[in-house]
This record gives structure tokens, sequence and C-alpha cells, in this order.
């Protein structure tokens, strides 16, 4: 009997993801991985309790495909008090199998074969391959300058009648700028005549620095309307592998959107949802974490200021940019190759993410780590 000798790929210019990559690479040589948004600090035991209540409660069968209401409740809640916008729980609420489900089905649920979508590069590597496989096309705006801002007519001049979606991420990854209060009502004013979705991907809302605050989507009524909101407990709480997400949109969106994410998973991890649920009843679990995680960027900061590379301090997300340029004229992917094969440690090569693979010399680096961690990846970055 024959097997399969030849098929047509989907994605044909698609490649295994650069996260995978730089972590493998770093297991393989034994380097300290900043390459991958993960922490390596432990999560808040109280929250591991509570997952493990949940599980002697008996909450081990499915959930509500949308999510559990107390979580559903609780997220309208926690967003009505940031930005005050009240969204129905049982209609505008869907708790998915982390914020990488909800980006999937929110682009699946609309993007059909033709459709444009605006994507702002450099962007996090699973946009473009989800449009694609939806039949749509990528429509790409590099982000200008050393700061990385957005040039508002150029996003304008974009717009055509196939522009079906419009995809943000705000803070920024892997530059972590944020987008203003400027920006945003820029924005609502380009989409206000369209009928565009506004996907907003969201996931390091609380890891804004420097007394700067989150312009949320739904803080913004009328992109709020036409907005999707993605956000993620795991990048949020410090447990990435528990893979737990949500987005929020107007009910007429969302219904589309649970019909992909009830084909695709059905529902997401039931007693993790409970724990959630509860943790979130303390503010403070989600407020305090921007203190957190700018004590870690500045430890990082200073403990490289004698090194040969420059920056300007993250705004937001878990995430530094480092220029190299005054140590190497090599391009970042080689740089950063060499950096965990003769130094042990491993980074991201921004270049993979921008428009024909631009090389601006930068390396992204994740500072959600242990004081520990960094100190070591301080020491080899200071030897360079």
């Amino acid at each position: 009997m024959a097997g399969i000798t030849e098929y047509e790929s989907k994605l044909p210019g698609t490649k295994t993801s650069i996260f995978s990559v730089m972590s493998k690479m770093a297991n393989d040589h034994n380097a300290i991985n900043l390459s991958q948004g993960f922490p390596n600090f432990k999560t808040d035991q109280k929250l591991k309790d509570l997952v493990s209540e949940a599980m002697k409660d008996g909450y081990n069968q499915y959930p509500p495909d949308s999510g559990v209401q107390v979580l559903r409740e609780q997220i309208v809640k926690k967003i009505k008090s940031l930005y005050e916008k009240e969204y129905n729980a049982d209609s505008e609420i869907t708790v998915t199998s982390g914020a990488t489900e909800a980006l999937y089905c929110a682009i699946t649920a609309f993007v059909q074969k033709g459709d444009e979508v605006i994507v702002l590069k450099p962007a996090y590597d699973t946009y473009e391959p989800t449009i694609k496989l939806n039949g749509g096309k990528p429509v790409q705006i590099q982000l200008k300058d050393d700061n990385y801002r957005v040039d508002w007519d150029e996003v304008k001049d974009a717009i055509t009648s196939r522009t079906k979606m419009m995809i943000i991420n705000t803070p920024h990854n892997p530059t972590g700028t944020i987008l203003s209060e400027d920006d945003m009502l820029k924005l609502q004013s380009i989409l206000s005549a369209t009928n565009i979705i506004l996907l907003s991907d969201e996931v390091y809302e609380h890891l804004i620095f420097d007394k700067l605050k989150h312009q949320s989507a739904s803080k913004f009524p009328e992109l709020a309307e036409r907005s999707i909101v993605c956000a993620s407990f795991g990048k949020t709480f410090h447990n990435t592998g528990w893979k737990t997400g949500y987005c929020v949109a107007p009910e007429k969106l969302m219904k589309e959107i649970r019909k992909i994410h009830e084909l695709t998973v059905f529902s997401v991890n039931h007693p993790m949802q409970r724990a959630y649920a509860e943790y979130l009843t303390n503010p403070e679990n989600y407020l305090e974490l921007s203190k957190f995680y700018q004590t870690k960027r500045d430890l990082f900061l200073n403990l490289i200021k004698d090194s040969n590379f420059t920056y300007s301090p993250s705004s937001g997300t878990y995430y530094q940019l480092l220029n190299f340029s005054g140590i190497t004229d090599e391009n970042d992917v080689n740089f950063a190759e060499r950096l965990v094969k003769q130094h042990g440690l491993a980074s991201i090569p921004v270049s993979v993410f921008n428009i024909n693979k631009k090389d601006k010399s930068q390396l992204r680096f994740c500072f959600a780590k242990t004081d520990e961690t960094l100190e070591k990846a301080a020491e080899i970055l200071c030897k360079l």
C-alpha cells in the first residue's frame, strides 16, 4: 500500500518559531535562557493551593465552554474597575486556552479569503500565519525609529475596501513600548468611519512601568464597540504553562468567536479557572505586578550599565531590547547564536519580527527571572 508522498502545505513559508529554536539551543548548550517569555520563579503558593482545593472539591470535569460563571464575573469586575467599561459576563467574555487561542479564534472567526489584516511590525509571530491559514493577507506596517512609534498616516493609507481587521499589541512584544492615550484616540478616529474589527493583544496589561498607564481598547467607547481584547492569566500570574487566558468583545462579535472556540478546544482547564476566580477577588494580586517587574527591569539595567550595550528602558512587558552595534557588526541572528554557543546566554534576535527581517542590531532579553539568574546573565553581557 502506497504511503503519502506529496502534499501541499497550508503554511509553506512558516518555519519553527524563533522562541522554540532559541529555547532548544539554550537547552542544548546549558545556557541561561532569557529568550522565551516565561518566569523562572515560582507561582504564588496561594494560587497553587486554590487549584488543589478546586480539584479536591470535585471541579475536574468539563466546565462551560465559555468559562465558569464566577471567573467571567470576576473578569467583568476587573475590567470595570480598571477601564470603566462594563461587559456582560454571559455574552461578552470567553475563557480560552491561553491568549494564543483567543487570538486564533478571533482571527479565524472573521478573516476570510481575500481579506486584509493590518499588522504592525515587529509583531508576535502567531498573527500572520493564522491570517494566512484563513486565506487572509497580512498588510505589514513597520513601526518607526528606535522608539518604535506608529505612523498613523501610514495606517490610514493602508486601509482599503478589503481591510477586515487590524491587530495592535500594547504593551508591545518584542519592543517593550506602549501605545499612549493619544495613539488610541488617533486609532479611534481612523477606524470610526470603517467596519474594521480591532484585535487588541493586551497580554502584558499589568506590566507597565514608570507611572505610565495601560490604554486598553476597552477604555475607549468607539473602539470597544469594534474590539476583541485578548488577555493572559499565565503572563500575569507567572504560570504560562497553565495556558489560561480570555477574550472580551461585544456580543455580536463574541458569538462568532465562541463558535470557533467550541470547535477548537471546547473548554478550558476547570480547576485553574476556579483558582483564578478566587485569586482575582484580591486586586492587589495584579495591581502590584508593575512595581514587581519594574524592580526586575531596574535591577537588570543597573547590572549592565557599564556594558557595551545601549538601550532605552522598557516601558512595559518583561522584555528589554539591547543594541549591540558597539560590540560587533554581525547580524542579530548570528550574534544571538554565538551568544548561546560561546557564552551560554540565550536571547531573541529582533529582526525575525520585522518587515524583510530588517536588522537593527537588537536582541530581546526577558527579565522575568530570579535576581540570581539576572546577575549571571549580566556578568556575561558585561564581558562582551
